[in-house]
């Protein structure tokens, strides 16, 4: 089964991946570490992309393409794989069908911006030991200092507000499309992310009839 899962900046795609890979046996595949593993197995669009990614630039369609073909090729994804982080545009969506790349499912986490706000921007990061906390989720026994070491507990740049919010206009403004997309040829689905972990596992099953 070929899955790719869609779901905006800390909907819990990732979590979801790591279920999904244990359920069912196929490798949860992201683009940042298709592109690492290219670039460190010194293929030739991964050797494409590093000069790209060394001069800051963004890494062309057609070269995150070929690494996505090169990857799912791979003895491991012969019995499927779960795409995460690709397609993010219809063109790229275009591109995964012109290179004969079969989606059988495409699993949306849906989930309101400001479940997402909360969410991200309630996360703490230990600045001496890396502990993960939440203030309403996981709150640490005194306000900002660590259960574990004692340490200040500090904002991520990417969970500011103002950053989350950038990244959520991003995310409509690339996906709402290629969910359309996805819709029209019968393989979107839907999946309500505001519940507990587990619940949303198991309507990710359902809704794949696995």
């Amino acid at each position: 089964m070929n899955l790719i899962l869609l779901g905006a900046p800390g909907a819990g795609k990732g979590t979801q991946a790591e279920l999904l890979t244990k359920e069912l046996g196929i490798p949860a595949i992201s683009t940042g570490n298709m592109l690492r593993e290219a670039i460190h197995n010194g293929t030739e669009t991964g050797l494409k992309a590093k000069r790209y990614m060394d001069q800051g630039l963004l890494v062309p369609d057609d070269v995150i393409m070929g690494i996505v073909g090169d990857r799912v090729a791979q003895p491991d994804c012969q019995k499927g794989f779960i795409l995460d982080g690709v397609p993010r545009t219809v063109a790229q969506a275009e591109a995964l069908a012109a290179l004969g790349i079969r989606i059988d499912h495409v699993v949306s986490i849906e989930l309101q911006d400001a479940v997402i706000e909360a969410r991200m921007t309630g996360r703490r990061v230990c600045g001496h030991c890396g502990a993960s906390y939440h203030l309403t989720a996981n709150p640490p026994k005194a306000e900002g200092v660590c259960d574990d070491c004692g340490g200040a507990l500090t904002i991520r740049p990417d969970d500011a507000p103002e950053t989350v919010r950038k990244r959520l206009t991003v995310y409509h403004g690339q996906t709402e499309a290629l969910k359309d997309y996805y819709a029209q040829v019968g393989k979107l689905r839907l999946i309500e992310g505001n519940q507990p972990i587990e619940m949303v596992h198991r309507a990710i099953l359902q809704a794949i009839e696995a």
